[in-house]
């Protein structure tokens, strides 16, 4: 349970020592001149302006030296109550400043003041300077003023502020932690996928060794699928800006859209999302009743504009393949097939060791409806059928305004991943919009025709965001099955003919029987070959010399021990074999 007086407390503290980081920075750049310095999750941030500075890494050392002389001053950190004309005059040379002064009312504009540094701020803040000794900036990078890519790139610091030097040196301790397992750091030195400017920022490319594991994620969901009775197609990346008019994504999604591109006179745009294609699958022919519920899934390419501050590697990507899926049903199956979805969330959770995880029922927030479809009537039927029926199933949830899809309300389930914020994993959409505007039907028992419902899901979300939660929590480790590679052979010497064709009978063994396996043959140091391996987290790690050549055996290491173990050759063959097609997550 969350200490909220506890919270409080640190958001204070924080916010408090982001004042104390702004007044260093005026010391050392005079000019420097303040946009707005939150609290966050991690700690806080203040995005300046330095003029022609360009902040680097031996700066954010002065810029610490100096905020330690700040809190060594012990100076009282004052509020103060100002006119809206006073606070016009004060900072009539600071064009930040008046920007969000001029956002306000008239009445009393609260500002802090702390020797010689005074800002306008709600507050709260901490009594003395002193009391933020306990710091550390984190990072530093560029964002652009109020988040549009129209206006100028600030430099965004970055930090953190704790009451006590223990708490401090525990958080740095995890977030040591959070680098050794980044998904981007991991998928380097395993060689899974590269990213270059020159492709494109948010366009990454799976490597070899990362399409594997791709191709054993999307193999595995679509097995699931399969035995449920999901029907897969294949559709294309682009679709008309009319078909997404019709869809209401034109309307309600159009920023997160790469421009439209004119062709032989039509408009076309790079898909943001599927379900309009499936749709038009589902309208391709009459339907009876009798077909319903009807499950269209595909491992669709998508792309949406992220801004570039927020791009990350896998895990959030201008280009993605989601795990999709619609599911065209009756009213009353509505119940039966969210529980289906929800068993196969479990299942999928079960078998990838994820425990950490919530849900949430997002709604419509009906205080600002223009990011919503208008349909009052429509919004309060989807709500209250998705609420029934998670209450139904006895799921636990908590209910979230505001995070709802434009065309209906939605079950997500939340994962904390090893690295960085909570995020939506797998999602269950109920929609009776889009069916709607796209005409779909199917004949009733009576013989009348009605208008189907859908659920828009996706189990893993994207494959590639989901590789990235796996890949943090496991530190790359990832289970036997879906490891890159599973087996590496590495003969003593590479010079003894006879030890380089038992070292190749070992391989043959296990590849015929589609095991992923590796003989290094190079001719360097054992050691090195080990340290190597070791890096590319493979799994088992084969030493072979002339006492396995002799007796038919094998000497394995599995990743992470020190101790080895010899067995029979096709002992281990057998066994690796089974760990495999059984999906052992641990070995």
């Amino acid at each position: 349970m969350v200490n909220f007086k506890e919270e409080e407390r640190l958001n204070t503290l924080n916010h408090s020592c982001a004042h104390v980081m702004a007044q260093a920075v005026k010391r050392i750049w005079p000019q420097a001149k303040f946009w707005v310095g939150p609290v966050v999750a991690e700690g806080f941030y203040y995005d300046m302006d330095l003029g022609d500075e360009v902040i680097s890494d031996d700066d954010i050392l002065k810029i610490e030296k100096e905020m330690k002389k700040v809190c060594k001053e012990g100076k009282y950190i004052v509020r103060k109550e100002i006119t809206k004309a006073e606070a016009l005059e004060l900072f009539k040379n600071d064009e930040y400043k008046l920007d969000l002064i001029n956002d306000l009312e008239d009445g009393k504009i609260t500002c802090y003041e702390q020797g010689e540094y005074i800002d306008l701020c709600r507050g709260p803040h901490v009594e003395n300077t002193k009391l933020c000794k306990n710091f550390k900036l984190i990072k530093h990078s560029g964002a652009y003023w109020k988040g549009d890519a129209s206006n100028k790139v600030l430099q965004r610091v970055y930090g953190v502020c704790f009451p006590t030097p223990e708490e401090l040196d525990a958080y740095l301790q995890e977030l040591e932690e959070a680098k050794a397992r980044d998904h981007r750091k991991l998928g380097k030195e395993m060689q899974l996928f590269m990213v270059d400017d020159l492709i494109g920022r948010g366009l990454p490319m799976f490597l070899p060794k990362g399409y594997t594991v791709w191709r054993e994620l999307e193999n595995y969901i679509r097995d699931k699928e399969l035995k449920l009775g999901y029907q897969h197609v294949l559709t294309p990346c682009v679709g008309t800006v009319d078909l997404y008019k019709t869809s209401g994504h034109w309307d309600h999604y159009k920023e997160n859209m790469f421009p439209a591109m004119e062709v032989e006179g039509e408009s076309f745009v790079l898909r943001p999302m599927n379900c309009p294609h499936h749709m038009m699958i589902y309208a391709n022919r009459p339907h009876s009743y009798k077909e319903l519920p009807i499950r269209i899934g595909e491992i669709a390419h998508d792309f949406r504009f992220e801004a570039s501050g927020t791009l990350k590697g896998i895990e959030r990507g201008r280009h993605f393949c989601q795990n999709d899926a619609h599911l065209f049903v009756t009213p009353d199956q509505i119940e039966s097939e969210v529980a289906s979805v929800v068993e196969l969330i479990k299942e999928v959770y079960k078998d990838f060791n994820i425990t950490n995880y919530r849900c949430v029922l997002s709604l419509r927030d009906p205080a600002d409806t223009k990011k919503y479809h208008q349909d009052d009537e429509m919004w309060n039927t989807a709500e209250d059928a998705l609420r029934k029926v998670l209450n139904d199933l006895k799921i636990d949830y908590t209910e979230e305004i505001g995070e709802a899809a434009f065309y209906g309300p939605k079950l997500d389930v939340n994962v904390k991943p090893a690295v960085g914020n909570e995020y939506t994993l797998s999602t269950c959409q109920l929609d009776f919009c889009l069916p709607m505007k796209f005409n779909l039907t199917y004949i009733d028992s009576e013989g009348d025709k009605r208008t189907p419902v859908v659920l828009h899901r996706a189990i893993l979300g994207s494959l590639d965001r989901f590789m990235a939660y796996i890949l943090e929590e496991t530190k790359g480790n990832l289970p036997l099955w879906l490891a890159p590679v599973q087996v590496k052979v590495l003969p003593v010497k590479n010079d003894d003919p006879e030890l380089m064709a038992y070292a190749e009978k070992v391989y043959e063994e296990l590849y015929v029987r589609n095991v992923r396996v590796e003989l290094d043959e190079r001719a360097e140091k054992l050691g090195y070959k080990m340290r190597e391996a070791q890096m590319q987290k493979v799994p088992y790690i084969l030493v072979l010399g002339n006492n396995e050549k002799e007796a038919d055996t094998v000497t394995f290491r599995l990743h992470g021990k020190q101790e080895s173990t010899t067995v029979n050759l096709d002992e281990f063959v057998n066994h690796v074999v089974e760990d495999i097609a059984t999906k052992k997550y641990d070995l």
